[in-house]
């Protein structure tokens, strides 16, 4: 939160990166550790590590929660899918969605998440609400893993332009002892481990001071059980969701479908263009063109070598071309999208034009030899 404030007084120490950027990569360094599917970011302020963190290939949810409304829509359309998106669809499912409310507040779309992060956010509240923060975020929600960030205290007389606290909204800054204290109680209370670790080193010679951003990492000892997670789910919901987003993905069939029929196609058509290529340079002896037999190793230099059997190689008949479809399953993008030979034929299905007994992809070239 406030990166931009706090990166102002910390200028002098010249953070590299910034240390809003360092918070970040800290916590997509964990997410590569752990590969979390579902992840909600406490405090998510202007979206910008939810943004950095759809990039991950293991999150399949996203969710942002802030008091702050305003702050979250003038920034949530980086979190929209882009046209390369819809063009060409990731092979996971992705959901991101941003929640209007308070971090005390018990919401059940807030369950089931593997791992929960805090940056910058603790030190935001109010007493009344620091003491409701560990029950709802350990206790209800009860993630994998918790990770909380807080200012270190005693870094503080390092940067000039601190008189008390490093931001105006700050109800507190803790110490490494006083977040410690703190962290471990919680832990204990909640059936978690912790470990601490921080971002922003110090100045050569006073290690003492600690990191110029404490972090927390929580891991969970033992799973929740499905019934102590139903005993505190609340039966209404308390947030108000300013948006969601719904990523094109393989999983769905539509897109998969579109996918397959593009590679079929685009396949289809450079194995023709081969096959006419080669076929081009026995043009000039009919008898030599009469006798062609396309290879597939003539294909090869573009593909990568095909191993195919004899009666899976294109051939031309009249002004027809016909690209057999044992043939562009055995490459292998178009392997990987259908998973099997049935589902290929299942997917372009009325979608390409095939021979009479739909076994291979059909090319008319009589207007081509014009």
């Amino acid at each position: 939160m406030d990166k931009n404030f706090q990166e102002e007084f910390t200028q002098i120490i010249k953070f590299q990166p910034p240390l809003y950027k360092q918070r970040y990569q800290f916590v997509k360094d964990l997410v590569e550790k752990y590969k979390p599917k579902k992840v909600a970011d406490l405090g998510c302020a202007d979206c910008s590590l939810l943004w950095m963190l759809k990039f991950c290939s293991c999150i399949e949810v996203l969710a942002g929660l802030d008091i702050c409304a305003n702050v979250m829509k003038e920034k949530m359309h980086i979190l929209s899918p882009l046209p390369v998106d819809y063009l060409q669809p990731s092979e996971r499912s992705l959901t991101i969605t941003l929640h209007h409310g308070s971090v005390v507040h018990k919401d059940p779309c807030m369950l089931g998440f593997d791992l929960v992060t805090c940056i910058e956010l603790i030190e935001h509240l109010e007493e009344s609400e620091l003491k409701k923060f560990p029950e709802v975020v350990f206790g209800f929600m009860a993630p994998s893993i918790v990770v909380i960030s807080t200012p270190n205290s005693e870094f503080n007389p390092l940067l000039p332009r601190v008189l008390l606290y490093r931001h105006p909204d700050h109800k507190f800054e803790w110490s490494q002892a006083q977040f410690q204290s703190w962290a471990l109680e919680t832990a204990r209370c909640y059936n978690y481990s912790v470990e601490f670790t921080g971002v922003g080193h110090p100045p050569t010679g006073m290690e003492k001071v600690g990191f110029c951003t404490q972090i927390g990492v929580f891991v969970r000892k033992s799973p929740q059980t499905g019934e102590s997670v139903q005993s505190e789910k609340p039966t209404e919901a308390v947030y108000k969701t300013v948006f969601k987003a719904v990523y094109p993905s393989l999983k769905d069939e539509k897109y998969l479908q579109n996918a397959v029929i593009n590679e079929v196609i685009f396949t289809a058509q450079i194995i023709k263009h081969r096959l006419m290529s080669k076929r081009e340079e026995y043009s000039d002896d009919p008898e030599k063109k009469s006798k062609f037999q396309p290879s597939m190793d003539c294909f090869s230099d573009y593909f990568g070598k095909v191993v195919v059997e004899k009666n899976m190689e294109p051939f031309v008949s009249g002004n027809e071309v016909y690209i057999p479809l044992t043939t562009i399953f055995s490459f292998p993008k178009v392997n990987r999208l259908c998973g099997s030979f049935e589902k290929l034929c299942k997917l372009i299905a009325g979608k390409v034009t095939l021979n009479s007994d739909g076994s291979a992809v059909m090319f008319n070239i009589e207007h081509e030899n014009e």
